[in-house]
């Protein structure tokens, strides 16, 4: 049983400027509105190899104490 790579979309509520690549270098880092209260958020997106990778990247935002919003997989 091979392991494929799943797209993932992940929004935080605090703006990330590229700066903050290096802290998640497999993932697109993007700009957008809020749905609720049209402040700005920030969307990580890209391929992620294996649940242990998310779960770093999880991992990670709860160590610099951002604001998950959601995470969505996306088809790829």
């Amino acid at each position: 049983m091979g392991t494929r790579a799943h797209v993932y979309e992940i929004r935080i509520e605090e703006t990330l400027d590229d700066c903050w690549t290096n802290w998640f270098s497999s993932l697109e880092i993007s700009r957008g509105r809020a749905d609720a209260d049209g402040g700005e958020h920030t969307i990580l997106r890209g391929a992620v190899p294996d649940q242990a990778a998310l779960y770093g990247i999880l991992a990670s935002i709860r160590n610099l104490n951002l604001t998950l919003v959601s995470v969505h997989r996306l088809k790829n």
